[in-house]
């Protein structure tokens, strides 16, 4: 008998306390990567550490990127629906040198190869990665399981976790 996915994923809360110290600890990475004439985040989950990492490097030109491949629990087929504008595509010789693109999580790297095909030679940088598309990445701060499924705070309310050996874990 095949078993649920969702049951058997392991959760993993991020509270705004904990994104924000990962997410400034990218830009630490991040700061000598650099120069980086512009940023480009995945929407909707790099918005986030984009502002963060922004702020934090002083880049001032940001655009987005909107892909979608999530509802709130599965992934699917991911699709560009907004591409990056043409000031910023152009940069580099059009294929995104000196652009630095901003994502809260590389899962299977079917987002990130996307947006690869788009700017391929930008510096691409996350906050979290899973195995499947960690080589997607060139800069990411914390690495989880490919069956973790991340709780981010701005998908979460405040309320009651229950302890790994009662979760069944």
């Amino acid at each position: 008998m095949a078993s649920d996915p969702e049951q058997t994923r392991k959760p993993f809360p991020v509270s705004w306390d904990q994104f924000h110290r990962d997410a400034r600890a990218l830009a630490w990475r991040l700061a000598g990567a650099g120069p980086f004439a512009a940023m480009v985040c995945i929407t909707r989950g790099g918005l986030v550490p984009a502002a963060i990492v922004a702020r934090e490097l002083g880049i001032r030109l940001i655009e987005t990127i909107c892909v979608a491949s999530y509802n709130h629990t599965t992934q699917g087929d991911a699709r560009v629906i907004k591409a990056a504008s043409s000031d910023v595509a152009s940069l580099g010789g059009g294929r995104g040198k000196g652009v630095l693109i901003v994502d809260d999580l590389v899962d299977t790297g079917q987002t990130a190869r996307l947006v690869r095909d788009l700017l391929p030679a930008a510096h691409f940088a996350a906050v979290y990665a899973k195995p499947m598309g960690r080589p997607m990445v060139d800069t990411f701060i914390t690495e989880v399981s490919q069956d973790t499924w991340i709780f981010f705070p701005w998908d979460t309310g405040l309320s009651f976790q229950p302890p790994i050996r009662e979760a069944g874990l």
